[in-house]
Order: C-alpha cells, then structure tokens, then sequence
C-alpha cells in the first residue's frame, strides 16, 4: 500500500472494510442515486453565470476598480463602445445616433453634435474636433453605458445595437469583445469535452484489456464532472476559463484513480477471491492510495487560491472540487459500474496492446549518467527561454482576427489611429482653469489622440446652455468630473502603459484622489498584479508539496530531489515557446507550473514509495531497488501520462481561442515531459 496513505489517511482497516462491503453491497442504489444527481447537477451548471471579463478578477481595493464603481454608481455609466460608420451622410448617422440613444441601458451616444449641436455644419469645426470624429468617409460615435462591460445589461445593448447597423458600421470596444468571446467559447466548449473523450477512450482500449471498461471510466468521471460544474453554482459564477478547461482538467488528472481501482480489482481476482471480495478489498486499497496522492494535486490547485488576481481562486476551488468528486465516484459509482456490468466485461476482455517495462528498469540504470547530463542541458536552456518568453495580456489577441469586434478594434485603430479610451476622474471642486491646463498637458503625452471634458468644452467657447444634459450628466456631477482620454496605443504595450503612468502623474499634481480608469489602466494593474502572483503562486506550490513530502517520507532530501525534477520539467515545458518564437497568455504563465506540478507529482511519489520499499522492507541494494521501481510503476505512469496527454492535446490543436489553445498544449507539454 502507498506510503502516502499511511501518512494522510488515518483510517482503521476494520472501518474501510465495512465501507467497501457496504459499497458493494449497495452498488445498485448506488448506481440509481449518481444518475439520478446527474439530472439536478446539470440543472445547475446550466445556471451557473459564466464571466467572460477577465479584468473584473482584479482586486477590487485598487483605483481602476474603485472609479469603475464609482462611474457605475454615481454617473449610472461604467462601459462604452465606439462605432465605425463609413459611407454615411451627416443625416444617415445622426438617424442612427438617434436609433442606438433609445436602446435599453445605452445612457448616452456621444457625437459632434453632442459638443455644438446639429445646427453647426460638421465642415465649419475646429480641425482638432473634426478629427476626433472623422477620418475620410468613415466617423465615429461614443456609445456610454449605463452599467459595466460584462453585464448582462450592457452585453443585451451592444446586441442590438449590432442588429441596427449595416455592412458599413463596425462596434469596436471590450464589450463587442466580451461578446464574441462568449459565442466562440459556448460553440467549442463541447467539442472540447468530445475530443477529450475520443482521444482517452482511444487510449484506454489500447493500454486496458477490456474494450468496455474505457466506457465505464469516463461513464464514471463524466459523472463527477457533472456534480463538480453543478456545484459551481454556490460560487455564484465562474471564468469562461475555468468553464473551458475544468471538463477537460478534471478528466485528466482523475483518470488514474480508475486505473488504479481496475487494477486493484484484477490482482484480487487472481488472488482467487470472489468478485464482490475481490472489489471490496480492491476499494479499500484505492481508498486508501487515492486519497493520499490526491492530496498532493489539490494542494497544488489550492495554491491558485492565494492569488490576489481572484480568476485563480476560481480555477483552482473548482478543480479542488472536481479532485474530490473524482475520488468519491472513483470509490462508489465506479465499483458499483464494474460489477453490474461484469458480464458484459467479461465478454469484452483482451489482450492490452501496450507491453510491459519488464527491461525498462536495467536500460535506465545502465544510462543514468546520459540520462542525468541530459535532464542539465535541457534545464538549463529551459529556465532561460522561461524567463524570456514573451507573455501578452492584451485578451484580444486570443481571438480569430475574423471575429467582428476584432475586425472592428482594428478599423477604429487603422481609420482614427486609437488603440483605448479610458477616463480620468478628478474632483469636481478642482478649478476649470486646472482642468483644462491638465488636459493640454495630456494633449503633449505621446499617444495621447484627445482629451474630452465639460471644462475643456467650455474652454472652447461653448457656453453652459449650448452643453446638451445627457452629456453634462455623463461627465460631471456633485462629485467627479471625467475626462475621456484616447490614446493611440494598444492595450497592454509598453507605450500605453508608460503612458498611463504619465497621466497618473499629471493627474495626481492637481488632484491627489484622481483616478484613471478603462481597459488600457486596468490590464496595467493586471500586470503588475500577476506578476507577483506567479511568485506566490510558486513559493505556495512549491512549499505546500514539499512539506507533504517530507512528512509523507519523513526526509529532507527526497522531497529537495522530487521537487527539482518535476520543477526541471516544468522550466523545460514553459521555455519550449521562447525557442519556438512564440507569445503566451499571462493565464499560462500562472497556472501551468502548478498543475503540472500537483499532477505529475503523484508519478515522482509512486515511484519513490516502491523504491523505499524495496530498500527498507525487502532489504534490496539502491540499484536494485531503482530497478524494480522503473518496472513496476512505469505502466501506470505511462497510461496516467497517456491518458492526460489525450484529453488536452487535441483540445489544444482544435480551440481558436489562442488562451485555451496555449494552455492546453502546455498542459499535453507537461504531462509528457
């Protein structure tokens, strides 16, 4: 039995054997009730809200975070789009200005004749408020929301507002984003799932000796992911992240509980006992290895929760959920499975195509050395090309380029030469003289396309009478005024974001409470908030799993020596894109070292019990031992491996959405290094 049982499990043998007796005893009612919570589960999860914003996940204590609130709360505004019309007379896109003003929750559509009216020919404007507006035959309009860019409110406007235009009208914006986002994660998220299940089903044929026990594996686990993705329903939403990847995690890093538990059950049967004994007893002895190597892989999900960018919370209690779940189904419904459907299997019973590691074992021994140098000079270039990976932020660069919004962030770029707008809020005592010199100083920031606000209004010569009150209302109340700021740099570059600290700094100089807030200084703070997050994220990993190892073996070097070499892996698998000349999500960065380290880490651990055991109980010398070790746990780790390998490979080769793709690939990466 695996030592880490030992450890962590504190279970009398007399209690699990009642246990598993009752399991089996009960197994078709065991079997009704699973399928029977599949149907509420299900329910469920078709309920759970599914957030589709990634920036929302930053610590609400921050500015960006603290004046969206603000603008939602006191200004009844915290999104806005901006539409491309091209080809249009002044008549058609005032027509459509007024058409986009009566959609619910659009609080206001900014236009030239927002700032002087209609009765101003557009021709006879001041060239810098032309061009704020217009380039050729292409202008554009400002459309403020009356609630956030995720909201379900804000997500219905932007709809409609797409129903009103034509051919020649493009709505760019994090919104339009948000909304392509969801409609190509909703359309794959299944085909992820069927993929998964093809591939490991192909793998499980091969490397099982029963063409149906595939079957009741993912029968079993497919369970567990139902009651898991139910259950998020009490987190009140989860991440398209975590919706995308949970199916296909879940799948992965459960499966080798159900090799384990039919391969517990066959070495009983030829024990010669009978197969309800021989299923009892294989459930007390999974139970017991289960739950000790489990341990290990939630510990590395739980340390997602220490993230003060809050989407790693909710990946990782969703996966810690789905761990747990993958051990009670792989302990209950499973066994229950196996015997009512044991006739069937018998019938379906063949030979495995995947051989033994019988001579594994002496061939490594003989090549260690190789081995070692090997593993060095891969490490070494890995920890390079891992601190050197280019990794983007920029959410936008993980969709196809033919996607609307996408098509239309680059037209609002290409034809108006702006990449963000965000809004400077300031108090609103601070004098208009103050305000409009700040906003020429901004004016001067590289990048910087304009600067829009009531007092700069008014410093063009526009009296407080000529200021329509749906635009007095949306920059300026008791409280704030706001400035809208464009800029003609792209989100998450090194230019917007020295930019912003430019703004910052002007800004605070007049008003030490001023806020900017918008995509541009919102995905800044995502940078500097992850950036610390992978540190963390690491250190807890890391010394989580280090410390149950060294209590699981109670050692000081054998967890020093595990550890580095799944980290070696791990350094290995996050440098191949350097060398590949590619970008990754800043969601891989995070998240892929510790799976792969609570994952692989249950392989690193039933080796090293073998080993122990053959060196402390059976007395053998350490080359011996290490032998038996390689052969003995080879089998299980190479279909575990396999197995992990299939569910996110092809998911990887398939998704369009270039942060599914990436992680996924990774995640194969990792389960085979």
């Amino acid at each position: 039995m695996n030592k880490v049982s030992h450890a962590i499990v504190k279970l009398r043998i007399p209690i699990m054997n009642k246990v598993s007796h009752a399991i089996v005893k009960l197994r078709i009612p065991i079997f009704i009730l699973a399928l029977v919570l599949v149907f509420p589960a299900a329910i469920s999860y078709s309920r759970t809200k599914v957030n589709y914003d990634m920036l929302s996940y930053l610590p609400q204590d921050i500015d960006t975070m603290k004046g969206q609130n603000i603008m939602v709360d006191e200004f009844g505004s915290g999104a806005f789009s901006e539409i491309i019309v091209e080809g249009m007379t002044d008549k058609q896109v005032s027509s459509l200005k007024s058409k986009v003003e009566k959609v619910d929750h659009v609080k206001t559509v900014l236009w030239y004749d927002s700032l002087f009216g209609s009765s101003i020919p557009m021709n006879m404007l001041p060239d810098d408020i032309y061009d704020k507006f217009n380039n050729g035959d292409a202008t554009m309009l400002f459309v403020i929301y009356d609630d956030t860019s995720a909201a379900d409110t804000t997500t219905m406007a932007c709809r409609e507002i797409r129903a009103l235009c034509d051919v020649n009208c493009f709505v760019a914006g994090i919104t339009p984003v948000l909304i392509d986002t969801q409609k190509l994660a909703d359309q794959e998220a299944p085909v992820y799932v069927m993929l998964a299940v093809i591939f490991a089903t192909i793998i499980l044929m091969i490397s099982m000796d029963s063409f149906l026990v595939p079957f009741l594996f993912l029968a079993s686990i497919g369970m567990a992911i139902i009651y898991n993705l139910g259950t998020n329903f009490i987190l009140g939403s989860i991440s398209y992240v975590t919706k995308a990847l949970a199916a296909v995690l879940q799948l992965g890093v459960t499966m080798d509980y159900s090799i384990f538990l039919w391969h517990s059950y066959e070495e009983q049967l030829d024990n010669g006992l009978e197969r309800e004994e021989a299923m009892a007893q294989a459930i007390s002895a999974t139970f017991s290895s289960v739950v000790g190597s489990s341990v290990t892989t939630i510990a590395g999900f739980i340390a997602l929760c220490f993230m003060s960018y809050t989407l790693g919370m909710d990946l990782g209690l969703c996966m810690s959920k789905g761990v747990l779940f993958g051990v009670i189904c792989c302990v209950t419904v499973l066994p229950s499975m196996v015997l009512i459907f044991d006739p069937i299997l018998q019938k379906t019973r063949h030979r495995a195509l995947i051989p033994e590691f019988n001579g594994l074992g002496k061939w490594v021994l003989k090549r260690f050395p190789v081995f070692l140098i090997i593993f060095f000079m891969l490490v070494i270039p890995g920890i390079y090309g891992n601190n050197h990976v280019q990794v983007y932020y920029n959410l936008d660069r993980t969709l196809p380029d033919s996607l609307p919004s996408i098509i239309a962030n680059k037209k609002q770029e290409e034809d108006f030469d702006m990449g963000t707008t965000d809004m400077l809020m300031l108090d609103a005592k601070t004098p208009s003289k103050d305000v409009q010199k700040l906003a020429d100083e901004i004016k001067g920031v590289d990048g910087v396309n304009y600067v829009i606000g009531i007092d700069t209004v008014k410093g063009a010569g526009i009296p407080d009478s000529m200021i329509p009150d749906d635009l007095m209302d949306s920059l300026q109340n008791e409280n704030w005024k706001v400035l809208l700021v464009g800029s003609a740099y792209q989100v998450a570059s090194d230019e917007v974001n020295a930019q912003c600290d430019t703004i910052k700094a002007l800004a605070k100089d007049v008003d030490a409470n001023s806020m900017l807030v918008g995509e541009a200084p919102a995905t800044y703070d995502l940078i500097k908030t992850t950036n610390r997050d992978i540190i963390m994220v690491n250190s807890v990993s890391i010394g989580i799993i280090f410390v149950i190892i060294a209590l699981v073996f109670r050692s000081i070097s054998l967890p020093i020596i595990l550890v580095a070499v799944i980290e070696g892996g791990i350094m290995i698998n996050m440098g191949v894109p350097y060398y590949m000349g590619s970008s990754i999500p800043f969601i891989a960065s995070i998240v892929i070292g510790t799976i792969q380290l609570g994952s692989t880490v249950d392989y690193a651990i039933l080796e090293t019990t073998r080993y122990l055991r053959e060196r402390r109980i059976n007395n053998q010398s350490k080359y011996e031992a290490v032998r038996i070790a390689v052969r003995t746990s080879s089998k299980s780790i190479f279909v575990s491996a396999l197995s992990f390998f299939a569910a996110t490979f092809g998911v990887g080769l398939y998704s369009n959405i270039d942060l599914i793709s990436v992680i996924c690939i990774m995640m194969a990466r990792g389960a085979a290094s």
